[in-house]
């Protein structure tokens, strides 16, 4: 047991070793980072995250606290993941049984002889569950990168980089829908393209900007110098004529915050997290967060995504923007490692003063943090091969709706409505040919009755057959539509070239 000298012995070491930080090398272990939206996991089963390499579990008990466990039961290293949370508030390996706590503690082995024995291998510290920091801020699920004491100690030493507009109560905030998306490029490939604003009306031509009309020189002068914890910030100068002020502000490890304040004082927040998954990959998490000036007033969002929307259409309408940079992206990261002889400055050509962010990053990466991100076990740094078929990287399912319950529960509704509205056009269909057929057989009686041939109108269907086509074509249109709608959930291809 640690006695409370001992206690307060780590303490203090945690203490001094976060005060000598800024002289060293950054630290990517002893970081908060965001890995899931609450809002958007199921609570009622465990889900897998990978972070800096590790292989995770984050799962809820029943008292409503989130836990983080590496992937695997200790028993015969099975994932966690493909395990159950069951109504007690423990964590069932679906392997063999055994119960962990939200601690990590072994507290069930159904397999013992006895329950003395029972009770004697849960006591035993390698039938715990290795258990990482965990905490909720502003929505996000929080992972340290460390596990053990001294990580529970350090952790409470350092705050994670959240909004502190959104703890501000003197500010009156809109904070619109979180959006969460792994991409196949990697954490420093993130952070070099959102620290790069010169490429958003070309690579987002027709949702942000115009790629021959808005691509223009301006300049970037450093109002935070570089450091090793607190990163560095640029502002963008000249501006819009409606801003202000514009300021993109890295705040390591991992997040980027761009503020635009409007002429009239509101703010346009962009928050923007990538968090390093495994080697080549990083899952991205970001929102808008529109501040209002001191008349209430609201300051435009980012395009089509600063509309009011439910957040599954959110979710679905992000592929639009994400997809537009995700190709070149993911080939850009391969072209550069097969340069590894090379420094990033000596493999690219920036002579314009655009860059000036992008370089600053590439010159913290490399003096600040060691030039790459410690993956662990050792894992190699060094990247799969390139997706050949580039159409697998437009994967929408995999890479956001199978994580997102929000989008899951929509594309379940969705799909209800396709067949109702499927159906409700073939019964539409019906009760026209119905109505046609009696109308045929009516006049047709009529005429025999009367011994006269068949009039010419008997040929045309009646208005009745028209109004029920008319509803089975409307029903149909729309079932089309919601079946297109749906395929967003699953996939969305873009080409430059097809975007005129």
């Amino acid at each position: 047991m640690t006695t409370k000298n001992n206690l307060q012995g780590d303490i203090d070491n945690a203490i001094g070793q976060f005060h000598q930080q800024d002289e060293e090398i950054f630290q990517w272990t002893k970081q908060w980072y965001p890995v899931a939206v609450v809002d958007f996991l199921d609570p009622s089963r465990p889900h897998a995250v990978q972070l800096l390499g590790k292989d995770l579990v984050v799962w809820r008990d029943n008292l409503g606290k989130w836990s983080c466990f590496e992937d695997f039961c200790p028993h015969r290293l099975a994932p966690l993941s493909e395990g159950r949370v069951e109504s007690d508030g423990t964590l069932l390996c679906a392997y063999h049984a055994w119960r962990f706590d939200a601690q990590g503690n072994c507290v069930s082995i159904p397999q013992s002889k006895d329950e003395q024995t029972a009770s004697a291998n849960c006591s035993n510290p390698k039938s715990c569950a290795v258990s990482y920091p965990t905490q909720e801020r502003q929505g996000l699920l929080w992972v340290w990168a460390e596990s053990g004491q001294t990580a529970q100690l350090e952790s409470q030493l350092r705050t994670p980089r959240i909004i502190p507009e959104l703890e501000d109560e003197s500010l009156q905030v809109k904070h619109l829908f979180w959006n969460i998306r792994d991409l196949a490029y990697g954490w420093d490939f993130f952070m070099e393209n959102v620290a790069d604003p010169a490429h958003v009306p070309v690579s987002h031509h027709g949702i942000v900007g115009d790629r021959y009309k808005d691509a223009k020189y301006y300049d970037m002068p450093c109002i935070k110098q570089i450091s090793t914890q607190e990163g560095f910030a640029f502002e963008i100068t000249p501006t819009a004529p409606t801003i202000k002020q514009a300021i993109h502000d890295f705040q390591p490890p991992c997040h980027m915050k761009i503020v635009s304040t409007s002429v009239d004082g509101g703010k346009l927040i962009l928050a923007l997290y990538a968090t390093p998954t495994r080697p080549g990959w990083c899952r991205h998490i970001g929102c808008q967060v529109l501040v209002k000036n001191e008349s209430g007033k609201i300051p435009k969002g980012l395009g089509i995504f600063g509309l009011p929307m439910p957040t599954w259409l959110g979710h679905v309408l992000s592929s639009l923007f994400l997809h537009q940079d995700l190709v070149f992206l993911h080939y850009q990261q391969k072209i550069l490692a097969k340069r590894q002889n090379n420094r990033w400055l000596d493999a690219v050509y920036t002579p314009n003063p655009q860059d000036k962010m992008v370089i600053t990053f590439r010159q913290w990466l490399e003096k600040k943090a060691g030039g790459s991100i410690p993956w662990a076990g050792g894992e190699s740094s060094n990247l799969s091969a390139a997706e050949l078929d580039k159409q697998k990287l437009f994967d929408v399912w995999t890479t956001h709706t199978q994580h997102c319950s929000v989008c899951q529960d929509a594309l379940k509704n969705i799909k209800r409505l396709y067949v109702l509205a499927y159906g409700l056009a073939a019964i539409f269909l019906c009760v026209g040919v119905i109505i046609d057929a009696r109308a045929i057989a009516v006049k047709a009686a009529l005429a025999s009755v009367n011994h006269l041939p068949i009039p010419l109108l008997t040929v045309l269907p009646p208005i009745g057959f028209w109004w029920a086509f008319a509803g089975a074509t409307l029903f149909a249109v729309v079932g089309y539509l919601l079946k297109k709608l749906s395929r967003l959930f699953y996939v969305y291809e873009f080409e430059h070239a097809h975007n005129d």
